[in-house]
């Protein structure tokens, strides 16, 4: 019998575990839950920290503010370029087995957008407000995990979104004196 290559095994366990979420997803509940986490995601739940961070911190919490503002910028140019490179179609629009239980905000999957924007603003904030780190990991990690089960992005994307964020919140930070993960 002729083994499959390496390549397809993985990308047949992709599309695997993306459909095992998914099928998570038929659940009305769940769905909901992940939508509302999704729909956040979108930028809404970040514009809301930033503006928290300025009215209860004033100038520092500008400052943080900016920071996150400026990696979400350069967040959104290596997303957007790096989706019109790959051109990945979307789980749904590969595998007719897989629901896309939201509408997505563009054609391609690879990589997560949201992901990549969570897991930046995320350490970025951290770094200026560690206390912080008990909100905003988790609310990352369900922004990371509503994109799959949503039918939206592979696990490979959510994880390539992952290296890239915590890449670039981490060049972000060695940019910026005095702040840092690791005081």
């Amino acid at each position: 019998m002729h083994a499959s290559p390496p390549r397809n095994r993985m990308l047949a366990s992709d599309a695997g575990w993306c459909l095992r979420a998914n099928r998570i997803g038929a659940r009305t509940g769940v769905r909901q839950a992940f939508a509302v986490v999704s729909r956040l995601g979108d930028g809404v739940f970040w514009y809301a920290l930033m503006a928290m961070l300025v009215a209860f911190d004033g100038y520092a919490g500008l400052l943080a503010s900016l920071h996150m503002a400026a990696t979400g910028a350069v967040a959104l140019l290596m997303y957007k370029r790096l989706k019109r490179w790959t051109r990945r179609p979307r789980p749904f629009a590969a595998d007719g087995r897989i629901r896309a239980w939201v509408a997505p905000l563009d054609e391609f999957s690879f990589p997560s957008g949201h992901t990549l924007h969570a897991v930046a603003f995320s350490l970025v904030a951290v770094a200026h407000y560690p206390p912080l780190a008990w909100l905003l990991l988790p609310f990352a990690a369900s922004v990371a995990a509503s994109r799959v089960v949503l039918g939206l992005h592979y696990p490979s994307d959510v994880l390539a979104a992952t290296a890239i964020g915590c890449a670039l919140a981490g060049v972000s930070l060695w940019l910026v004196p005095g702040v840092s993960l690791f005081p």
